[in-house]
């Protein structure tokens, strides 16, 4: 039956626009409704937002900045060549998440493609793990902070007078900054999904102009050739050596920058057309930071005033910056890393708020009732943002005092992220390997790979194999105890084994449910009991 809408507004002009639209979002929420929800979420996102929060989340001037010692400590100039490595690895992992996204764009990413692609315990713990990171990664790149505003101007240093994130005073005031940035971030997000919006997409168009000005700047500013991304050059060398060992070493720097791409899914049921806008954003999300990134290292490589006193190993890429272009201009250079911090810091926490709001729905997580619970005012779930600062606001306090520990805790969440992933490509081979996606890849407006996409598959799995045991593999640098080789490993085993538990007390005893308060408690009772069938299955 034709809608009345749409037979009442004339063509052209206002009224058809808002009937056009009208028809869209009824059209989406009838297609939310047969994947299992009714519609809660305001659906105000198109597909310039839609890839922001993807491409926000990976922030390559927020962690290329953070990062490049790494990579050049431990491989020298030939780190450039672990970059596009990584990326067509985890291009295929993409690939392979912006199909399952197109299948199942409901709001969660990975918790909700691991549990329709793998029911049970790994459907769950794939968003669990992801919840995990997203918290912790909320406290890293908030804390990024403190690398960059006290060069801009001393008067953020706040506390003390070094602001060097290994000192007392910069680790003081590194929490100081850092918390201050979550406290706004999550003022945002309570303030809907528009607000988040608008301030993600001025931010990333912000960074995306910072980016290619930045880089045209330091090739401008060259003083040697591209070729110098073929010959090995280092600073001091890493107690890894010069040989495989350190350039797998390197190799990290790439894989702590190249995920959270698919945050964009997080907000499928906040996008407009997520069918068609979520696959088309998770990949050009990976692919803009994939070729920003190397233009970026390659420049950086090419302007550094040396490439052997040590400096680049230890101070990275502002000093590039501002060696190269001079204070004034680097510090502007600066200043848009800064709001790309704080850019990045919304989108992870956004994509972790809407993924503890998924889990919850489906009364996945402690709490359920509440962090559930939509905004009538702003149609937003307020409670998973307050609860996402609030921890990672406590996570910025380990950084006191215990840099090396808060170093140790990112790389953990960085491999619990990736494990997220594997968990969800892994459950897709099965999957279809007894013939998914099938004539569901046939349908109007769903992304497929095709032909392709057994090999694509299996390529992310063994990947995702790869990059885990790369990034957990205990390495001994001869500093501190030798027990810290491992703490990553160990840290997985403990989010694991209490995510196990906590999967195990979630699953509420037959015959025993829970009292549903109004349309909306009933609503999410029947979402709940649906949700424990598919995750018991």
């Amino acid at each position: 039956m034709r809608d009345p809408i749409s037979t009442r507004a004339p063509r052209g002009g206002r009224a058809a626009d808002d009937a056009d639209l009208a028809a869209e979002s009824r059209s989406d929420a009838e297609d939310l409704a047969r994947l299992g929800y009714r519609q809660e979420l305001k659906r105000d996102l198109g597909s310039l937002s839609a890839f922001a929060a993807g491409f926000s989340y990976v922030s390559i001037l927020t962690t290329v900045f953070q990062l490049f010692v790494i990579g050049y400590a431990f491989g020298g100039t030939r780190f450039f060549w672990t970059w596009p490595v990584v990326f067509l690895g985890q291009l295929a992992v993409a690939l392979n998440l912006a199909e399952v996204g197109s299948h199942y764009p409901v709001a969660g990413s990975v918790y909700q493609w691991g549990r329709r692609v793998s029911a049970g315990t790994p459907g769950w713990l794939a968003g669990w793990l992801k919840l995990l990171g997203d918290v912790v990664s909320v406290a890293a790149a908030a804390i990024a902070l403190q690398a960059i505003l006290p060069s801009v101007w001393s008067g953020f240093q706040l506390l003390g007078g070094d602001p060097a994130l290994t000192s007392r005073d910069g680790a003081a005031n590194a929490v100081l900054l850092g918390a201050g940035l979550v406290v706004l971030t999550t003022a945002i997000n309570m303030a809907g999904v528009k607000a988040m919006a608008y301030v993600n997409d001025i931010g990333v168009l912000a960074e995306l102009g910072g980016v290619v000005l930045l880089i045209a700047a330091l090739f401008l500013h060259a003083v040697r050739g591209p070729s110098i991304v073929l010959e090995p050059v280092y600073g001091p060398p890493s107690s890894l050596g010069t040989g495989a060992a350190g350039l797998l070493a390197a190799g990290l720097m790439p894989a702590y920058v190249l995920y959270g791409f698919d945050s964009a899914g997080s907000l499928a049921e906040e996008t407009r057309h997520p069918r068609r806008i979520i696959p088309r954003a998770i990949l050009k999300a990976l692919v803009a930071s994939g070729i920003g990134g190397a233009l970026l290292i390659m420049a950086a490589l090419m302007a550094a005033p040396s490439l052997t006193d040590g400096r680049l190993a230890t101070e990275g890429l502002a000093y590039v910056v501002v060696s190269a272009l001079g204070p004034t201009l680097g510090k502007v250079f600066l200043v848009d890393v800064a709001l790309a911090v704080c850019v990045c810091t919304l989108a992870i926490q956004t994509g972790a708020s809407r993924l503890a709001f998924s889990m919850a729905r489906d009364g996945a997580l402690p709490c359920a009732a509440a962090l559930s619970r939509v905004s009538a005012r702003t149609k937003t779930p307020v409670a998973p943002a307050v609860v996402v600062g609030a921890l990672a606001c406590g996570m910025l306090v380990v950084n006191y005092g215990e840099a090396q520990l808060f170093v140790l805790i990112t790389e953990t969440a960085v491999l619990l992220v990736n494990m997220s992933y594997l968990l969800v490509t892994a459950g897709m081979l099965a999957r279809r390997l007894r013939g998914w996606p099938g004539r569901s890849a046939a349908a109007a407006g769903v992304f497929s790979l095709g032909r392709a996409g057994l090999a694509l598959n299996v390529a992310a799995v063994a990947w995702g194999v790869a990059l885990i045991t790369n990034i957990a593999w205990p390495r001994h640098d001869g500093g501190g105890p030798a027990w810290l080789e491992y703490f990553p490993l160990i840290g997985v085993a403990s989010a694991t084994v209490a995510g196990l538990a906590l999967f195990v007390a979630m699953q509420r005893p037959r015959g025993a449910p829970q009292a549903a308060h109004g349309e909306q408690g009933a609503l999410a009772e029947r979402a709940t009991s649906a949700a424990r069938i598919d995750l018991a299955t």
